[in-house]
């Protein structure tokens, strides 16, 4: 059987071959997704699912790290999001996500969700979630990033609360590594 996707497969991953790695302003990832909530994104209490959301939070995190690495990449993990409002049909929902931080091949990904009643205009913080998402070479293995180059202060002090949930993300997971071993030896 032909594979129709093939030869968009292996032109894509040329282009992704040549990636350059020099450092980039946050900015150059910042992406926006504004979307209006219909029936079809309501749960049976006609409040917007969580999980339609979690989907544009997603996708828009997504494609900010594919800006700014220029390469595929893939969700590695998505720190606690807290839904601050409801949200709901006729609503203009609106996602930002911008790069705050990489490292070898990883990225974090800040993203704000506000919302607007178009009738009235009330606009009111939704939610906000931070992402990591990997880089990936034209073999799906993780893939060098670009350095963020933080330029205003807003974008300095991101940067700074980034490496201080990058350090709580890899003490959890260190953690949660020694519970699995003490529980598979039979410790637990």
């Amino acid at each position: 059987m032909i594979d129709p996707f093939a030869r968009l497969r292996r032109e894509r991953a040329e282009q992704e071959a040549g990636a350059d790695t020099a450092p980039r302003p946050a900015s150059a990832s910042r992406t926006q997704i504004v979307e209006i909530m219909e029936i079809e994104h309501t749960n049976n209490a006609g409040n917007v699912h969580g999980g339609t959301i979690m989907r544009l939070v997603d996708n828009a995190a997504g494609i900010a790290a594919q800006r700014f690495c220029r390469r595929r990449v893939v969700t590695a993990a998505m720190d606690e999001m807290s839904f601050l409002q409801p949200v709901y049909i006729g609503d203009l929902v609106t996602v930002t996500a911008v790069v705050t931080d990489s490292h070898r091949t990883s990225m974090e990904v800040a993203v704000r969700v506000d919302c607007e009643t178009v009738p009235t205009g009330d606009c009111r913080h939704v939610a906000t979630a931070y992402l990591v998402f990997v880089a990936l070479d034209e073999n799906g293995r993780p893939a060098p990033v670009p350095p963020v180059v933080a330029e205003s202060e807003d974008e300095k002090l991101r940067q700074a609360q980034a490496h201080i949930r990058r350090e709580q993300r890899l003490l959890r997971k260190q953690a949660l590594l020694r519970a699995a071993r003490a529980e598979a030896a039979g410790e637990g």
